[in-house]
């Protein structure tokens, strides 16, 4: 007989402002241990030294996790021009150097190579998996005579913010899944002639979600295992807001939980649409769009 779980049956995102120096799974461990939850998940891992938006998913939240995972996020960062390193951040070992240091001008021209729809090579230094094994492991190892493939990026924006000094350059993107900022400081920095690689990185949002609303680790863990805590608790259906919400009648609503198809009332959506149904409130289920009825892929098991 399977194990069965402890903790709390507990559903909906609790935002976090992510520390430096913490991974992200580290940090859903110590939520999901401070709100005594069965289920936890994050939407969009974060480097250990970056801090910002990290979006937690707690029990049937976590169906939701891949529509926070696929939304734009924002990041701002600090490059560090005139050096570049193994891991493509400041963690790593200076591999290469150069007195070169472009103007704003030249800059801000350089950036329109890396905005729309680009291929970018993830680090070396990364959860990239390379005949099975994690790129990271491998570079740890000592080696790194291996190569990644380029996969593609959609960058909705990318943009110079602050020059702080010649050495540093501040720049806020705005980009699709998948996306690494270490790769477009690498990349920037080779474009220009000059190396780089990131010295800072903060996400501001991501989907719905900003780091501003965030709380800090040390106000979760001040208010561990209380109903406080749980009143910062945001409600599932937010995981869902960039799909069309789609209202369900008492019966297509049954048949929708059972995982059938259910009635729908539709006006903005058109057939083969991905959309999700709600009743009185709640998220019932997502799927397709077809005819007046919705097809179930995923179903929310929440307090009627």
């Amino acid at each position: 007989m399977a194990r069965k779980r402890k903790g709390r049956d507990i559903s909906g995102w609790l935002v976090v402002d992510k520390p430096a120096g913490l991974t992200s799974t580290a940090v859903v461990n110590k939520v999901r241990w401070a709100l005594e939850a069965k289920k936890a998940g994050h939407a969009g891992t974060l480097d250990p030294e970056a801090t910002g938006v990290l979006a937690i998913a707690l029990g049937e939240a976590t169906k939701t996790v891949p529509y926070i995972t696929d939304a734009l996020k924002a990041y701002t960062f600090t490059v560090r021009l005139g050096q570049a390193t193994n891991t493509d951040d400041a963690e790593g070992e200076v591999i290469a150097s150069s007195d070169a240091r472009p103007t704003d001008e030249e800059i801000k021209q350089a950036l329109g190579a890396f905005i729309g729809d680009i291929q970018q090579v993830p680090p070396k230094f990364s959860a990239v998996k390379i005949d099975g094994q994690r790129a990271y492991k491998l570079a740890r190892d000592g080696d790194d005579d291996f190569e990644i493939a380029a996969r593609p990026l959609w960058v909705e924006e990318l943009v110079l913010v602050d020059r702080p000094d010649p050495d540093h350059v501040v720049l806020e993107m705005t980009c699709g899944k998948g996306g690494y900022v270490r790769s477009i400081a690498r990349d920037l920095g080779a474009a220009l002639g000059c190396h780089g690689h990131v010295k800072e990185l903060r996400r501001i949002w991501s989907g719905p979600f900003d780091a501003s609303d965030g709380l800090k680790l040390d106000d979760i863990l001040r208010m561990e295992r209380t109903p406080e805590l749980d009143s910062y608790l945001r409600p599932l259906e937010q995981g869902l807001a960039d799909l069309p919400e789609l209202k369900c009648t008492p019966e297509g609503a049954v048949r929708l939980r059972n995982g059938n198809p259910g009635m729908v009332l539709a006006a903005t959506v058109e057939y083969g649409d991905e959309a999700w149904a709600s009743f009185e409130g709640k998220a019932v289920a997502v799927g397709i769009y077809k005819a007046g009825e919705l097809h179930p892929s995923r179903v929310f098991v929440q307090p009627e």
